[in-house]
């Protein structure tokens, strides 16, 4: 992004888990800016979630295994900062959110983090207030978090993550075990804190379809490695590739790709990822 400082910095990043014959990453390096959507593509066992963990740093201080390469978050190796300390620049969020959910109310839960920060105990309710109101569940306070929805459960755990004010946000495909609103619900956040809040969105997600539309630049993981890293217009182009690894574009996408086999139309070796693109380009050659 123009202008933009970058917040994450990875220099040939290989990692191979203790009980692994191969690398779960290997030799990758990225760039990450400040106020990126970046979202992160690959089939189960691509390497996305290795990835994730690895930018908050349990991997290598809480995860068994052999890394080498060095990650910087805003300038701090992970090597020499435990994942306590990096939580104040980077927040994760899984992809179930009862993983996550211990406390008898919302309040508690996200007070427990707060706790584990430090935060005194005044500064607390202030705090909680700003997270549920960023996450829309403001009145939800004395709520038992089982009690919630799949996805205000999610949302909850957003809140956990922001109430320690990180500049990062990483989400580990968190709708897959929310149903369709809730997964409306999620998205909606995401992209509000990215454009509102200006926090840096890297999330790993199946949907290619939201991706497309709300993410500035797409990651594709394949066995460890990344094989693909750009806007979705430049990714998802690259149609046969993607099928060939067992990944879904845009159907859209997929549409566009068809026609041009088809009819030979002359896209200037470009598909579009939305409904709006495709109007745009191919309006006027189909009419």
């Amino acid at each position: 992004m123009e202008n933009a400082k970058p917040v994450i910095e990875i220099d040939n990043l290989t990692f191979t888990y203790s009980t692994a014959e191969k690398p779960a990453l290997r030799k990758v390096s990225l760039t990450i800016y400040e106020g990126e959507y970046v979202a992160l593509l690959g089939l189960n066992g691509a390497g996305k979630t290795t990835l994730q963990l690895c930018l908050n740093g349990v991997i290598p201080h809480l995860v068994v295994g052999e890394k080498a390469g060095v990650i910087k978050i805003m300038g701090l190796d992970t090597e020499e900062y435990p994942p306590r300390e990096l939580a104040k620049l980077i927040g994760l969020v899984f992809d179930n959110p009862e993983f996550q959910l211990s406390q008898m109310s919302v309040a508690e839960e996200i007070a427990l983090g707060l706790e584990n920060l430090g935060i005194p105990t005044e500064e607390m309710p202030g705090i909680i207030t700003n997270a549920l109101q960023a996450v829309g569940l403001s009145g939800f306070e004395e709520r038992s978090p089982f009690e919630l929805s799949g996805g205000q459960q999610q949302r909850l755990s957003i809140a956990s993550a922001l109430a320690m004010q990180p500049k990062i946000l990483v989400m580990d495909e968190p709708t897959s075990n929310v149903d369709p609103i809730g997964k409306e619900e999620v998205f909606a956040v995401a992209a509000k804190l990215n454009k509102e809040k200006k926090i840096t969105i890297i999330m790993a997600e199946h949907e290619v379809e939201v991706m497309a539309a709300f993410s500035d630049r797409i990651i594709v993981l394949n066995d460890g490695e990344v094989i693909l890293n750009g806007t979705p217009v430049e990714v998802f182009t690259n149609v046969e590739m993607l099928e060939k690894i067992g990944l879904r574009v845009p159907q859209v996408t997929e549409m566009t790709h068809l026609l041009q086999k088809k009819h030979n139309l002359s896209l200037t070796g470009k598909y579009p990822v939305t409904i709006e693109q495709a109007e745009e380009m191919l309006g006027k050659r189909l009419a």
